[in-house]
């Protein structure tokens, strides 16, 4: 199978995807309509995949597979490996389909995959490998998924966990291999952003119930800022306290807080504390107030390996990202800088 056909499959596996996100189901084919009833039922499975957040990860799928973004990876890439390659992978399922831009990688790349998929999105990625051969029968033979331990491979994709990392960097020690570990996002603010930069900002932390490592969980805000002036611009995420899990978390650390007596601003679904942790948990936002813009950036480098994006509108924050698109990487936007592409189209 060539370059060109992998690009021509997967160009119509990102057109029937967009049509069912758009919802116009007259031409539909059996797979569309198969997909978006699974859209619609995914929450069964997993509570967390709620039929919002499953459309909205299939319409950053679509974009992903613009023919002229893949066309792009052809100049930029070889996607005509000399021998090609079995790719181990190894999912993650914090968000529905996290694990598509591997998928689409590998196979791009002209090798073949066999995929251990997290059980809590054991449903989705298949889907979307079975439309996949549909329109192109080729990749049947090159797209293996694994329910026990992985077998058979020659380099290995993995993420997990900080304690998972250090499990695949040991077992997989002789492989060629990228392993990630958690990560999360940060915003910093200057004092001056507009309420609609606010309000995407609140997208950015509750996007996917803030379960992502693009989801932004803490905030650097000015020493003389006042958080009332963000927390306002939350409120059309309130709907979340009917979701039963999330706000479970909310009032589990809403307790945890009042019994120890720990300051925080409490919206009713958000918990916003003073904290100097990266990470924050389902429901809870920490905030840092700084100085110096220097001050920041230093612990944004010294955090480095930690931290997936940075969103700002500061032109002193080197590389930062604009408000409301943390969610919507596109094709080379890699996973914690790490340039998968180059990684496979280097295997010799």
């Amino acid at each position: 199978m060539t370059s060109e056909q992998r690009i021509n499959a997967f160009v119509s596996l990102g057109h029937e995807i967009a049509e069912v996100v758009n919802g116009n189901s007259q031409s539909w084919n059996i797979r569309q309509h198969q997909l978006a009833e699974l859209a619609i039922q995914l929450h069964r499975s997993n509570a967390w995949f709620t039929p919002q957040n499953v459309t909205r990860a299939l319409k950053g799928i679509s974009h992903l597979l613009d023919e002229t973004e893949l066309q792009n990876a052809a100049l930029r890439y070889t996607l005509e490996p000399a021998h090609s390659k079995r790719i181990g992978l190894v999912m993650a399922g914090n968000i529905p389909a996290v694990g598509f831009h591997d998928f689409l990688m590998v196979l791009l790349c002209g090798h073949s995959i066999t995929a251990k998929i997290s059980s809590d999105d054991r449903l989705l990625i298949p889907a979307l490998a079975a439309m996949l051969v549909a329109i192109e029968p080729e990749f049947a033979n090159r797209i293996h998924f694994s329910d026990g331990k992985l077998e058979a491979f020659d380099a290995i994709i993995a993420t997990g966990s900080n304690n998972s990392a250090r499990y695949f960097e040991y077992y997989f020690k002789d492989y060629p291999k990228i392993i990630r570990a958690s990560r999360t996002s940060v915003a910093v603010l200057s004092g001056r952003e507009t309420t609609d930069e606010l309000q995407k900002l609140a997208d950015d932390i509750f996007s996917y119930f803030g379960l992502g490592c693009r989801n932004v969980t803490k905030l650097f805000v000015p020493a003389d800022y006042d958080v009332l002036n963000f927390l306002h611009s939350t409120g059309a995420w309130e709907y979340l306290k009917d979701h039963s899990k999330y706000f479970n978390n909310y009032e589990y650390h809403r307790a945890g807080l009042l019994v120890n007596n720990l300051p925080h601003y409490d919206t009713g679904f958000l918990l916003l504390r003073e904290n100097e942790s990266l990470f924050s948990p389902i429901s809870v936002l920490h905030a840092e107030r700084y100085t110096s813009l220097d001050d920041v950036n230093q612990k944004l480098q010294t955090n480095a390996n930690e931290i997936q994006c940075v969103v700002s509108h500061l032109n002193e924050i080197p590389e930062a990202i604009s408000f409301g698109e943390t969610q919507d990487p596109g094709l080379f936007d890699f996973a914690d800088g790490v340039d998968t592409a180059a990684f496979l189209s280097n295997l010799s």
